[in-house]
């Protein structure tokens, strides 16, 4: 039914007009995946050989190679998901359909409240939905949640490693230059501790083909109404590294 939105005319056809058409794979590839957001650390692992090209995505930006990584005698799939609802959300329908039913990603978010310092770890249990991909795959609604089994096996690793985190909920959002004070404001008051730009579509996406998908944060950025402070977040490599080998952790639990 035609609304003054256009966003909020869900259409829940299980089959579009054109579906995804991934390139065939060189190789079997496992059905599980870490989705990570740090192209430092996949680049540090391809130069040591830990990681073996297993194919490749394709975007106008060209091709983005995902891997397999083998550890404890279990394979996983690993992939930069690229930046932003629209592309990340894509990346994901291809890996689907490639075979991939088990994702966890990790990243970094704006954090919503000083008190929170930069490195600090977040397992996200619920994303409020300010984007636009998810609402082509749910029905409106506030807010979307990943897969509870996802979500626990993130925190069993998180707790046998000793590593302080929080359960939190998210604020996703399309437009990083429109986070205003009134918007960040009415978000805290919701109850979000971090701001990105993925999770709710990731949640979505998986809810509606039917998989499952988790996602581990570390603080980055401050984001309050006095100002931003970028805090040097993406210079914070031990972090990165260490984040990583938790989602790795975790998807092998799955």
């Amino acid at each position: 039914m035609p609304s003054n939105a256009p966003i909020l005319e869900f259409d829940p056809a299980p089959r579009a007009i054109l579906e995804p058409q991934p390139f065939p794979p060189t190789q079997p590839i496992p059905n599980r995946a870490v989705l990570c957001f740090f192209a430092e650390v996949l680049q540090h692992l391809i130069d040591e050989g830990r990681l073996q090209p297993a194919g490749a995505l394709k975007s106008e930006i060209g091709l983005s190679p995902y891997y397999t990584l083998e550890i404890n005698n279990q394979s996983i799939l690993v992939t930069h998901p690229g930046v932003g609802a629209p592309l990340a959300a894509g990346f994901l329908e291809e890996l689907i359909a490639l075979g991939v039913n088990q994702f966890v990603a990790c990243g970094g978010a704006g954090v919503l409240n000083a008190r929170t310092h930069a490195g600090h770890a977040f397992v996200i249990n619920s994303a409020v939905r300010d984007e636009g991909v998810s609402y082509h795959y749910l029905p409106a609604a506030r807010e979307v949640q990943p897969s509870p089994r996802v979500t626990a096996a993130l925190q069993a690793s998180l707790e046998e490693h000793k590593v302080p985190y929080e359960l939190v909920k998210t604020w996703t959002t399309d437009a990083i230059y429109r986070e205003t004070a009134t918007k960040r404001d009415q978000r805290v008051a919701e109850g979000c501790e971090v701001v990105e730009m993925e999770a709710a579509a990731f949640f979505a996406v998986a809810q509606f083909r039917g998989v499952e998908f988790g996602q581990l944060l570390y603080g980055g950025d401050l984001v309050v109404a006095e100002g931003w402070d970028s805090r040097a977040w993406d210079q914070r490599q031990d972090s990165r590294s260490a984040l990583f080998w938790l989602a790795v952790d975790a998807c092998t639990r799955l």
